[in-house]
Parts: C-alpha cells; sequence; structure tokens
C-alpha cells in the first residue's frame, strides 16, 4: 500500500458507538421494550452518520445535564475536527480542561487535535505519555500509529494500528488504518462491508474509497507481475531540462521518461505523487486502463476525472522497469505540462537533486540493519503478498487477520546520513520542520512542481501583514486558486538555511490539509530550491539541503 493512498484515506476523529442490542433486536409484538436512545446515544449517531451540526447541538444537551461528561467534550471537539473548524476544536478543548484538568479522554482528543495542527512532537508526548501511565486507549494507540508512520517507524505503526484495533475493532476510524494490514482480497471484502455501513465521510472520501476499491478490484481480476527494475544496473544519473513559461522565464525542470517507448518530458514535481500524465501521452504510449479514479491538487474547481493504468515499460536514465502503474489525467495537459512526475516514485533510492546543475542522480539507500536486500521498483503502486497464502481466509471482513509474512522497518539513519533534517512523511508528500519569522513548529511542504515558496494565510498572519492582490494567478491540477493574498516580509528558517522574502504569495491550503491530516503552512517552491542541491530519503522520512553560490556572482 502506497503512503499517497493511505494519506488520501485517512481521516482524524470519531468517535466510537455502539448501538444496544435490545433496540438493535426487539420488534413490535416480541414483548421486549425498545428503550428511546438516551442524549448521548443520540449525539453519537449523528455524528457516525456525519451529522455534526446536530451531533454537536445533541453533544451540548449532553453538557447541559453533565456538565462533567468528557463523552461530550470528546464528541464535540470530534465533530469540529471533521468539519475542519481547527480553532472551534481548539476553544471547546481549552473549555474541557478547564473542567476536567486531568481527564485522559480529553487528553487523547488532544493528542489528535495537535496532530491536525501540525504539532507533531507535542501529539506524539502526550500518546506516550497516556500508554507509559497505564491510561490508554484505542485511540491513544491509533494515534501514536499515526505519528509513527509520519516519521518512518513502520514496525512500530504496525504493531499500535494492531493493538488499537484489538481493543476497539468497531472504531471507524481505527478500522481504516488497519484495513491496510489485510491482504487484497481481504481488504476488497473490507471495504465492500465498510461501505454498506453507515459513516461519517464526506462525499470526496467516499469516491476515494469507491475508486481505490475498483483499483483493487481490477488487479485482483488481472493480477500481474509488481513493478520491478529489469536493468543490470541499480544506480543512474540523468540531465534535467528547462521547462519554460515563456522566451525568458523557467518555471521548472523536466525529466526525461520513456514510456512504452515512446519519449516525454514529465516535470519533476516533489509535491506531487506518483507519475500522472495527460490522455495523449496516454494514447501514443497505449497504456492498459486499469479502474477510473479522481485526482486533485491544488485550485478551487475541485477534483479531476482520470483513470489508472499499466505502462509495460518506463525508462528514467539507465534504469528499465516493468509493469509499474501511471495516472492518467483526462484532459490535454497536466498543470500545464504533459505530465509529472513525483520523486515519490524513487523511494527505494536515495534522491539527489543538484537544481543548479540540472542533474537527478539515484542510488541505493544504505541497507538498514536486519533487511534483505531486495530489487528496487518504483514506488507508485500498493505492494502486495505475492499469494493468496500470505493471508487467511474469511467471509467476515471483521475476522480478517493481518498479514503475517509482511515485514516491517523502524527509519534507519546510517552514520553518513547522520547531519540530515528529520522530516515527516504524509503519503508523497515530505513536510519540513520551519521557522516562520522566528515562530517555530510550521510544516512547508517540499514542492519544485510550485514557482515560489508560498505561506497559508493563518500561518502569516500569525507574524506579518497579509494584504489582497490581483497581481498573482495561481493554477493547479485542481483549476484557478480563487483567492490569493500578499504576506509581506517573511523570513523562511529550515534545515540550516534561511531566506528573506520582502514578499510571499498565500493562499488557503486547508483543503490539502483536511486530506493530509495535518496542517501545511506553506510550499517551498522552485524559484528557491533552484539554488539548492538537495538530497531526499523517502523510505526514513529524512531531507538534506545545501546552498550552491552562483559562481557568476563575485563579491
Amino acid at each position: 500500500m502506497t503512503h499517497s493512498t493511505k494519506v488520501a484515506l485517512l481521516l482524524l476523529g470519531g468517535l466510537a458507538w455502539l448501538l444496544l442490542a435490545v433496540a438493535q433486536e426487539a420488534k413490535p409484538g416480541s414483548g421486549v421494550p425498545i428503550q428511546p436512545p438516551t442524549p448521548l446515544q443520540e449525539a453519537q449517531d449523528h455524528y457516525r452518520h456525519g451529522n455534526f451540526d446536530k451531533a454537536i447541538a445533541k453533544y451540548n444537551d449532553v453538557l447541559k445535564g453533565n456538565p462533567q461528561s468528557s463523552e461530550a467534550y470528546c464528541g464535540i471537539v470530534r465533530s469540529y475536527l471533521k468539519q475542519d473548524h481547527v480553532s472551534d476544536a481548539d476553544s471547546m478543548l481549552q473549555k474541557a480542561f478547564q473542567i476536567l484538568p486531568s481527564n485522559s479522554d480529553l487528553k487523547v482528543v488532544q493528542g489528535e487535535l495537535f496532530f491536525r495542527q501540525g504539532k507533531i512532537p507535542e501529539a506524539e508526548k502526550i500518546f506516550v505519555e497516556l500508554i507509559n501511565t497505564g491510561h490508554a486507549s484505542a485511540r491513544a494507540y491509533m494515534g501514536l500509529a499515526l505519528v509513527s508512520s509520519a516519521i518512518a517507524m513502520y514496525a512500530r505503526e504496525n504493531r499500535f494500528i494492531l493493538l488499537a484495533h484489538q481493543l476497539d475493532p468497531s472504531d471507524p476510524d481505527i478500522k481504516k488504518q488497519w484495513m491496510f494490514t489485510l491482504s487484497r482480497p481481504e481488504r476488497i471484502k473490507f471495504i465492500e462491508s465498510y461501505m454498506e455501513e453507515p459513516n461519517a465521510d464526506d462525499a470526496d472520501m467516499r469516491r476515494h474509497m469507491t475508486d481505490y476499491l475498483g483499483v483493487l478490484k481490477a488487479r485482483e481480476a488481472q493480477p500481474l507481475s509488481s513493478c520491478r527494475l529489469v536493468s543490470d544496473v541499480d544506480a543512474t544519473e540523468t540531465e534535467l531540462l528547462p521547462l519554460l513559461a515563456d522566451a525568458y522565464h523557467l518555471r521548472g525542470l523536466g525529466l526525461p521518461v520513456i514510456i512504452n517507448g515512446q519519449k516525454s518530458k514529465l516535470m519533476l514535481d516533489t509535491g506531487a505523487g506518483g507519475i500522472v500524465i495527460n490522455r495523449k501521452l496516454a494514447d501514443r504510449a497505449g497504456v492498459t486502463r486499469i479502474a477510473d479514479i479522481h485526482m486533485g491538487g491544488v485550485g478551487d474547481k475541485g477534483e479531476v476525472g482520470g483513470y489508472a493504468a499499466r505502462a509495460d515499460s518506463i525508462r528514467v536514465g539507465n534504469l528499465e522497469f516493468r509493469n509499474c502503474t501511471v495516472h492518467v489525467v483526462d484532459r490535454r495537459s497536466v498543470a500545464e505540462e504533459e505530465g509529472l512526475i513525483g520523486a515519490d516514485v524513487f523511494e527505494k533510492f536515495l534522491i539527489e537533486i543538484d537544481f543548479p546543475k540540472r542533474k537527478l542522480s539515484l542510488r541505493q539507500l544504505p541497507p538498514r540493519p536486519g533487511e534483505a536486500p531486495a530489487k528496487a521498483s518504483l514506488s507508485n503502486e500498493e505492494e502486495e503478498p505475492d499469494s493468496d497464502s500470505d493471508a487467511k481466509k474469511s467471509d467476515d471482513p471483521a475476522a480478517a487477520k493481518p498479514v503475517s509474512s509482511r515485514k516491517f522497518y523502524d527509519r534507519y539513519i546510517a552514520p553518513e546520513m547522520s547531519s540530515y533534517t528529520r522530516v515527516y512523511r504524509f503519503g508523497h508528500m515530505l513536510l519540513v520542520p520551519t521557522k516562520v519569522n522566528e515562530n517555530p513548529g510550521k510544516l512547508f511542504l517540499i514542492d519544485s512542481g510550485a514557482w515560489n515558496n508560498t505561506i497559508t494565510p493563518d500561518a502569516a498572519r500569525e507574524v506579518t501583514k497579509l494584504h489582497d492582490t490581483s497581481d498573482y494567478t495561481v493554477k493547479g491540477i485542481s483549476g484557478k486558486v480563487n483567492k490569493v493574498y500578499e504576506a509581506s516580509s517573511v523570513f523562511l528558517e529550515f534545515g540550516g538555511l534561511r531566506q528573506k522574502h520582502d514578499e510571499m504569495i498565500a493562499f488557503d491550503f486547508s483543503r490539502v490539509s483536511r486530506n493530509v491530516g495535518t496542517e501545511l503552512s506553506g510550499t517551498l517552491g522552485f524559484a528557491m530550491l533552484n539554488l539548492l542541491k538537495v538530497k531526499l530519503d523517502y523510505r526514513d522520512s529524512l531531507a538534506a539541503f545545501e546552498y550552491v553560490p552562483d559562481p557568476r556572482i563575485t563579491n
């Protein structure tokens, strides 16, 4: 399972809800009285069906009768988080702590709130303290599993999500994380069952789940070998080509990629995931359609339609890969290009992008202790067990067993990489801890597909002035951004580097942050990255940044 798919399906928040067995089974004339639901049960029912305003109203009714109901406070905070009303969730939690200052349930939801706010070290500290003091709930284990995933502690993540599911197999958010421990056949059964149940997923999430189910079924119906490197070499260096906005302005760098024998120049976009091409290139290359999907990104026009497809051959430099997945946008261009290639597809390699010299180098990552050598591949699709024997069969998705043969590893920082910056990985995104005007704790996306550094309006307002502007146009896969601002006098500090901006573009990233599950405060774009040599280790969530002075500029 790729991290990008996993992030698209990740939702924080949620309160387990159990309907009384008497109320479930009682029928007219059976002689068993049907008990009316309590206000708390009504609130939880609204929450489970995605009626968050009604849930909040009912939870408030509970508080009128019992001002010390931690369940009601947690329900309100999680309802606000589901609506992406993060500041309202914060205000409610502060009010709850005034009444219940040491409540462990509130501590769990505080960790969830911190995670959504991008305060990942603070969230980890809370979850660890709860577990170490014996106050761990299922959601505390789930919270620490999510933190573990972001910091590349995958063995720890797997261990804690299994514990969370063991403690509360009915929690829908836990179930959605637990399903990634299942084999493909069991995962298909799980999603089919899940989609038939009432849930609090919004339209975007249901569409993502439906798309993912379609891809899983297509791969199960026509199983092919996974994407694998077939070249005798395991490293390469290739030239990056200029992509021009006009005759005088560079807008990015293109990577030469040959798909089924057809040459292309795909924008190297560290903010994108996988390989995304337009329908013209897809037709020319003759890729094989697998299943319909939807894709989205920057822009206010919503997601666009497309399909997942299989390419028989993909060549990058002197590396050739076979049977790999690409995503096709049903448009003539992808963000005004023939296509994009995310750096995450090379996650099995140590990636070095020398922007000033226009070079991309790929070489083997240092082996992790105890890890068997593995053949490199393009990581643009989920990895599945080789056969159904890797998982026990069951007609009951709830009884499905995790795939015991799958091996998980925690982050390994090799001695030669001890100076690298520890970043957070969410799917295809690498988020760098960044200071903004000496204000620490913000997360910025490494995004070579964005022209310049950008910041969110909320992050900008904390440190500087914000102005409306019509001087800039921002576009992405999801079309044009409707509202763009300009922030003045912004300093960014990250990875041992510091850069001053007299002006910085600001626009809303709330949709991206909601899908990722944590707060994205801005991007580190091409104009700045173009001055650097950047090394990326997606496997271990590490990055290194080196400023390369222009030799043409002398003091």
